[in-house]
């Protein structure tokens, strides 16, 4: 066996991270749902009928060979409206989590590398979109008519439009952390000996911050970026809930939870899988960023 003077940074990032069961379990789960939410199509197959088939004869049914997890309010099958659900929520989460990492890590590395008055400036920016309450100020945005902004009536009303705004507004608005993140560690990146070095060889800006300090910054970025998928998917979520993010008929695991509240008494099982899938996704999300954040850390022991 290999001794730890030998294996390479990621070799030990690898062997850390194996040593943490509950990221590992987390991500083994997690794992588990991403792949039944691809296969949904495939599961739809298997059971003979389709997410959005409405049976109102079979409303509320209970669970049977046909309908695994039974039935919803307007008779369509439970456990393919999650899993089509599951796919348009993590989605979601995703993907939002990787555009405000982008923009966090774009706005971090220019105020961090340049520093001066470009970072007082970004920096004060900052500041006061934290300042800002994120739940009223996600419920006004979310609110906003797209027509008044210039889009056409059908493109406003289309079926995804929820799924875009949705991912737009938290991009918006939850860069701020991988910006701070960004900025801290760029600010200790330029002042070492390769940056320099770079510097007086002539390299432009550009070049020195894609090439010399980016790569040195993934380990955290990834890190945040795993953290806030949890985070991003609670959002979704809480907005769906209160009729303003994912509309039906798209389905999302938040507007199911919204269709399950006048139904909570007499057919419970409606709120709980949804609340139960997001509970676990969130909840696994952390732990696996919480094992690469011991993994990456250079401190830790082999």
């Amino acid at each position: 066996m290999a001794s730890a003077t030998t294996k390479s940074p990621t070799q030990l990032a690898l062997q850390r991270f194996r040593g943490h069961r509950l990221a590992l379990a987390s991500a083994a789960l997690l794992a588990l749902l991403v792949t039944a939410v691809i296969c949904a199509p495939l599961i739809e197959w298997l059971l003979g009928h389709s997410a959005n088939q409405v049976d109102l004869y079979n409303r509320l049914a209970p669970p049977s060979w046909l309908h695994p997890l039974g039935t919803d309010e307007l008779g369509r099958d439970t456990l393919l409206r999650l899993l089509y659900g599951g796919r348009v929520s993590l989605l979601t989460g995703l993907v939002a989590a990787v555009a405000a990492a982008t923009l966090g890590t774009f706005i971090g590395l220019c105020a961090g590398y340049f520093s001066g008055r470009t970072d007082t400036v970004l920096m004060r920016f900052t500041d006061s979109v934290i300042a800002l309450p994120l739940l009223p100020l996600l419920i006004v945005l979310a609110a906003i008519d797209l027509t008044k902004l210039g889009l056409s009536e059908q493109l406003a009303n289309a079926e995804s439009v929820s799924l875009y705004r949705i991912i737009v507004i938290v991009a918006l608005t939850g860069w701020t952390t991988v910006a701070r993140l960004v900025r801290g560690a760029t600010l200790s990146l330029r002042e070492r000996e390769f940056v320099l070095a770079a510097r007086g060889l002539g390299a432009s800006h550009g070049l020195i911050m894609r090439r010399h300090i980016l790569p040195n910054l993934l380990s955290p970025i990834i890190v945040a970026v795993t953290l806030s998928i949890g985070s991003v998917i609670l959002l979704e979520s809480v907005l769906s809930f209160l009729g303003l993010g994912i509309q039906p008929p798209l389905a999302s695991w938040g507007n199911m939870l919204t269709n399950a509240q006048q139904l909570i008494w007499e057919a419970p099982q409606l709120a709980i899988y949804p609340g139960l899938l997001i509970f676990i996704t969130v909840i696994c999300c952390n732990f696996v960023g919480d094992g690469l954040q011991d993994a990456f850390d250079p401190k830790a022991e082999s």
